[in-house]
């Protein structure tokens, strides 16, 4: 006859990996100061690229020109694609060839990405694109 301890024990272990499996997606998911330095700000003007709409951030990649004429492919973190389309992006607010400016914060790393806490359009509308970056206006906290 098994004791109590012993009938108890494999009900303990399975609640246990339910809850480690509920922990894991965030941990997989950052803070902004994991990857992005606050004391680093960056304005990027350029021309878009790519836009990735994937959770659980998407990315805006444009080519930013140099003061030397060359070209530097930037990728600008941003917020989930649930945030960018209740913020006023569509999928075709972003279409390659877009010139826009871009201001956020540089990599830890300094390697060329940055989180994006807004977005310029030629035309001067301005939206706020970042997820967890210092910039957050109040009303979207």
């Amino acid at each position: 006859m098994r004791s109590p301890s012993m009938r108890i024990m494999p009900a303990m272990a399975a609640v246990s990996a339910a809850l480690l499996l509920g922990v894991l997606p965030a941990w997989a998911h950052h803070a902004f100061q994991a990857e992005f330095d606050s004391t680093k700000p960056v304005k990027l003007t350029g021309t878009v690229t790519d836009m990735e709409w994937i959770n659980p951030h998407s990315w805006i990649h444009i080519d930013v020109t140099n003061p030397d004429g060359t070209v530097t492919n930037w990728m600008v973190e941003c917020g989930s694609p649930n945030i960018m389309l209740r913020r006023g992006f569509t999928k075709r607010s972003l279409e390659k060839g877009t010139v826009l400016t871009i201001q956020g914060y540089q990599a830890k790393n300094g390697t060329n990405r940055a989180n994006g806490s807004s977005v310029t359009f030629q035309d001067g509308k301005k939206l706020f694109v970042g997820g967890s970056n210092p910039d957050i206006p109040e009303d979207q906290r």
